[in-house]
């Protein structure tokens, strides 16, 4: 058992440092709303992969696989989120005013980080899958299956905080940097596109 939760982090890890829309969600809110909304926004996708994790250790993502249906409704619904978190980061951007100054991001609350973390992981298919696919070549035979995925699953989301935790930590170092009015309406824009590119990629995936 030590060995193959050892095999699944090396994995996991792998999975999890790749950049992606979880990466870039914390480092925008890290940036616009501070430290602690960054901490929130992370936890939020923490507590999505906890989900997909249960989900998967109950055998609910193998309908998900198998269902094309099911499939396409929760991938188009996510790519939707990503197109609209896209869009919003890209009004914003446009709607800053003369003095540069900027309040509509500041003003972004713990509770919306965390809900846009969650939801943003729950309409993303593809962890599902991942952990359909991954999580039972690792279990030793003769281990309880839902058990050891859960426990998988928390060795997954462990990492997870870690990752996020030091992408908060670094972006809020930067913070001065980072929110000086001409590169925060940059980041924006770059945070905008990525998540419209990220539900572009989403929409045309099968």
């Amino acid at each position: 058992m030590f060995t193959a939760c050892l095999a699944f982090a090396a994995v996991a890890a792998l999975v999890t440092i790749t950049p992606g829309v979880d990466t870039m969600l914390v480092l925008r809110t890290t940036v616009t709303s501070g430290r602690r909304t960054g901490y929130l926004a992370g936890t939020g996708v923490a507590a999505g992969l906890l989900c997909w994790a249960a989900a998967s250790a109950a055998g609910l993502t193998a309908l998900l696989a198998a269902s094309r249906i099911a499939f396409d409704v929760l991938r188009v619904a996510g790519a939707c989120y990503l197109l609209w978190l896209g869009g919003q980061a890209l009004w914003k951007a446009r709607r800053r005013t003369r003095d540069s100054e900027e309040a509509p991001d500041a003003s972004v609350s713990g509770r919306t980080a965390l809900r846009t973390g969650l939801t943003s992981n729950l309409l993303n298919p593809k962890v599902g899958v991942f952990y359909m696919s991954m999580l039972p070549q690792f279990i030793p035979q003769g281990a309880p299956t839902f058990g050891t995925s859960m426990l998988f699953g928390a060795i997954h989301v462990a990492e997870v905080l870690v990752w996020l935790g030091l992408v908060v930590v670094a972006a809020s170092a930067a913070r001065r940097v980072l929110s000086r009015p001409a590169v925060k309406r940059r980041l924006q824009q770059v945070t905008g596109v990525a998540f419209i590119g990220f539900g572009v990629r989403l929409a045309v995936e099968r």
